[in-house]
């Protein structure tokens, strides 16, 4: 199982990088961000105010990170991208506490009330379909949560698992 997750990650990288997709780790803002601030709210359907990054990329955090213990690292990185700043993070109005928070690798990580924060590859923007995801990199199970306006976390009534995806 852990051979096929391995794989998977791998496969994922690859996909990612071939359809031109950057380093999150980079900490440049794109050039069509859909806001200024680093952390904003956006209302999406069914879910209700939910964070997102620059480019309308709904916020997720997992369970396992409580208090900015980063445990999603290596291979997780390739699916939950970590929101890296550019800059000081600033936040929309509602979405509660941004910080910093410095990953195992040296690079920094912006959070939320503490909760680190990533974009999940398989959504759009303005898209949550992580929410309740459960998988496992490197040993480590995760159950991640969108974050909500406020520092909430959804419902997590996707339930869905690495192998509903294929990897």
């Amino acid at each position: 199982m852990h051979r096929v997750l391995t794989l998977a990650a791998i496969a994922a990288t690859l996909i990612v990088a071939g359809c031109g997709g950057s380093n999150s780790n980079s900490g440049e803002t794109p050039a069509s961000a859909a806001m200024s601030d680093t952390v904003g709210v956006k209302q999406i359907d069914g879910i209700g105010k939910v964070l997102v990054d620059t480019s309308g990329m709904a916020l997720y955090t997992p369970d396992q990170e409580a208090k900015g213990m980063i445990q999603c690292a290596g291979s997780c990185t390739a699916i939950w991208q970590p929101v890296a700043p550019a800059g000081k993070p600033t936040a929309a109005a509602g979405a509660g506490t941004v910080g910093v928070v410095k990953r195992p690798d040296g690079s920094r990580q912006v959070t939320l009330d503490g909760m680190p924060l990533y974009s999940f590859v398989q959504d759009s923007p303005s898209q949550v379909t992580g929410d309740g995801f459960k998988d496992q990199f490197d040993g480590k199970s995760f159950t991640w949560h969108v974050v909500l306006a406020g520092g909430a976390k959804g419902t997590g009534t996707a339930s869905k698992t690495s192998s509903q995806y294929g990897y």
